[in-house]
């Protein structure tokens, strides 16, 4: 039972950072067509938070899979 929530968790956490990953490129891209000579600000801004959100991801699904092993 323990390791079916772990997955569950782990699995939300996936789900959670392709949402948020996806936000951040669909609003870069508006941000981008809106004013393209900013794009590279906007771009460096868009993986900067990319990278934070997979940080995120990877701890939380980290963490799920600890649960995992009850002692």
């Amino acid at each position: 039972m323990i390791g079916s929530i772990a997955a569950l968790g782990a699995g939300l956490a996936v789900i959670g950072a392709g949402l948020g990953i996806g936000q951040i490129g669909g609003k870069a891209m508006e941000g981008i067509a809106r004013q393209p000579e900013a794009s590279g600000k906007i771009q460096t801004a868009m993986i900067i938070a990319a990278a934070l959100v997979e940080g995120v991801a990877l701890f939380g699904v980290i963490v799920a899979l600890l649960g995992n092993n009850p002692k």
